[in-house]
Parts: C-alpha cells; structure tokens; sequence
C-alpha cells in the first residue's frame, strides 16, 4: 500500500480512549478519500497508553507510533509527528475524539488549492468556561498574527507536509499553525466540523493555560515573525 496521508493521533494518558480510537480510525480508513496511515505519538503517557498503542499498531499495518522518552506537550508531539511524515499529506486529530476522523474527508476536499485547511468546531461541546476562555484566547491571538483564523485551537487539520516541516520548533506551536503556514506564503482555509463531548479521559488544558499561554506565546510569534526568513530557488546545478 502507497499511503498519501499521513494522521498524527498525539497521546498522554489517554488509555481510556484509546480502543475508541483505533475502532474510529479504522472505520475512517475504510471510506477516506486518500489512502491513509496513522501514526500515535506518544507523549511520555505515565499510564498504559504505550502498551496499548503497540497492541493497536501490531494488529493494524496502517499504524505506526514513536514514543517520547518524558513528557514534551502537545506542540512537540504534533512537529515530531510533522517530522516523521513521509507523505504529501498530514493531518492530526486529539485522542479525546471530540472530533471526529471522518471530517478529514470535509477538509481534504479543499487542500488542492491550499496548503493548510482548518477545522472550526461548530455548536461545541464543551463547558461554557472552556469555550470563553477558546474564545478570549483565539480573539487574542487574531490580534497579534491577523491570521483571521477564528478556531486555531481545533484539533482537526491537514497541511502539505512539505510546508509542516517547514514550520519552526517551539512551544504553543499548535495554537500558530495557520499563521506559520501564511508566513510561508501559503494558502490557508477554515472549514466547519463537528464536535463532541468528552466521553473518557481528563482534558489537558484548563482555564489558565488554556487562556495565559496563548497570550504569552503570540510575544514569541512576533518574534520569530521578525526573523522568519523565506527564499525561493531560481536555478540548482
């Protein structure tokens, strides 16, 4: 099998979900648009995370994992996943499933023409907290990259892989991917996609650094948006 896209499924402590979502991805590969493979990161998980992903991906050919040896967080764990994709394609997906893979069929359909498509989650499912505290942050960081992203913080995204690993390493990075993407002269679109609720496990991110992250990271953004250095090649011998 020649695979064309690649799902990073980043992993800390998600033992509770895990099976879900093998069962989930399966039934996506089955009716996706693009042959497709699944790599799991795992994040220095101090559960039984690790165990069962090499049961999954022993049973599974169209999965693979690397495994971090402490925990790094998310940002480390989606550039790592960039770095180790071989093909065109890469997306990723959290291992809560509050979204789900089939939507990867929704935003395929316009990477064509882009080089990074977006999900928005639409009617979201989770505490008033959590999406005011998403909102504060996203309206934060519009400010500060004019992106015009409205939902960053969605799990749920495909990119060029060529423009992924283009993209610089640093913490927050998950929340700046659109804007690393433009600052590469690339095309970016945002596409609606469902949300569920939380069914196992315990979120990552609460109120305040869900919300004083961002804001602290959209100074490191600028930064780098100051020194970010593009070229192009006219001629090669």
């Amino acid at each position: 099998m020649t695979y064309t896209f690649t799902i990073i499924v980043p992993v800390y402590n998600e033992e509770e979900n895990l099976i879900r979502v093998e069962q989930a991805l399966l039934a996506y590969i089955k009716i996706a648009c693009q042959p497709t493979c699944i790599l799991f990161v795992n994040d220095g998980s101090k559960d039984k995370s690790q165990e069962l992903i090499e049961v999954i991906c022993a049973r599974n050919t169209a999965f693979n994992f690397i495994q971090f040896k402490t925990n790094q967080g998310l940002s480390a764990a989606i550039k790592a996943g960039f770095d180790y994709t071989t093909t065109d394609l890469v997306g990723y997906i959290d291992a809560d499933l509050q979204t789900t893979p089939n939507d990867f069929n929704v935003l395929l359909q316009y990477i064509g023409d882009n080089d990074l498509v977006t999900g928005v989650r639409v009617d979201r499912q989770d505490m008033f907290v959590k999406n005011m505290s998403s909102k504060i942050a996203n309206s934060i960081r519009r400010c500060f990259t004019h992106d015009g992203m409205d939902d960053t913080g969605c799990p749920l995204k495909v990119i060029k892989t060529d423009y992924a690993k283009r993209i610089p390493m640093f913490k927050g990075l998950h929340r700046f991917l659109p804007a690393m993407v433009m600052l590469q002269n690339g095309k970016v679109i945002q596409v609606p996609v469902q949300h569920f609720s939380r069914v196992a496990g315990t979120a990552k991110f609460g109120f305040w650094n869900r919300l004083l992250g961002p804001t602290v990271d959209c100074f490191a953004y600028l930064w780098m948006k100051r020194k970010y250095i593009n070229y192009n090649i006219s001629k090669q011998g």
